[in-house]
């Protein structure tokens, strides 16, 4: 009974050690320049980490129903971008992407507030400093975010002047976001919607990242879960014998 009760509680511990690379990964998530300003993403991580160390301590049924519970990872479908043959970087559609995240950015209370907080970081200057030349500039392996924010989509033909600034043309029909680019530089692209599908673009490639870490915490969990089991029969087990041995039984 003893042996079987100290090996309970060690299992509880070891719930509690499984449970901080979940909670680590929320906070790694809030350090990128996109994760900082969709702050919403935060907290189900680190509670998902929580609940999944209180489930594991009591042995909870729905242990997999819990840790299974980031349904606001985006999700796409078999193309999100754009490829031109003229330049390197990736273009993304927000018909590209659906789930939680997606009607999120498609919020305008909500975008408001991620716009504002996008256009104080300084991803887009950054350009300005490493390309002078626009060949140079459309040979670069922009970030999804940066493809989408700090500068116009390719298809509506503007013409570089470097980075963050470019010359309208004459039609600007090709797509919506096109009447939305503005050379104010706290303006750019922020409003528009290829700006939004590059966050998730981000986002989603470091969803993947993060996932390697949660899928081997979620099979750590699930083992430690069954010893668990394991160990609490064996203590009913135990109990069961002792009692009957004394003559309660």
């Amino acid at each position: 009974m003893a042996m079987s009760n100290n090996v309970i509680g060690a299992i509880n511990f070891v719930a509690v050690i499984l449970s901080i690379p979940i909670i680590g990964v929320g906070i790694w998530l809030l350090n990128g320049q996109a994760d900082s300003c969709v702050r919403f993403l935060q907290w189900p991580v680190i509670i998902l980490g929580v609940r999944s160390r209180s489930c594991l301590g009591g042995f909870h049924r729905r242990l997999l129903e819990n840790l299974m519970a980031p349904h606001y990872v985006p999700r796409s479908h078999a193309c999100p971008r754009d490829i031109f043959a003229s330049v390197a970087y990736l273009e993304y559609r927000m018909d590209d992407f659906s789930g939680y995240l997606c009607r999120r950015v498609r919020s305008s209370f909500k975008w408001d507030r991620i716009r504002s907080c996008l256009s104080q970081t300084n991803m887009c200057a950054e350009l300005n400093q490493s390309y002078r030349m626009a060949q140079d500039f459309f040979n670069a392996r922009l970030t999804p975010m940066q493809s989408g924010c700090c500068k116009p989509p390719t298809q509506c033909a503007y013409t570089f002047v470097n980075p963050t600034y470019w010359i309208s043309p004459i039609n600007t029909a090709a797509d919506m976001d096109c009447l939305q680019w503005s050379n104010d530089q706290t303006q750019l692209c922020y409003n528009c919607d290829s700006c939004k599908a590059g966050l998730l673009a981000n986002l989603r490639k470091e969803w993947r990242r993060a996932n390697v870490i949660l899928i081997i915490t979620v099979i750590g969990l699930i083992i430690v879960y069954l010893i668990g089991c394991c160990a609490f029969r064996n203590a009913k087990t135990e109990d069961l014998f002792r009692r009957y041995e004394q003559g309660y039984t």
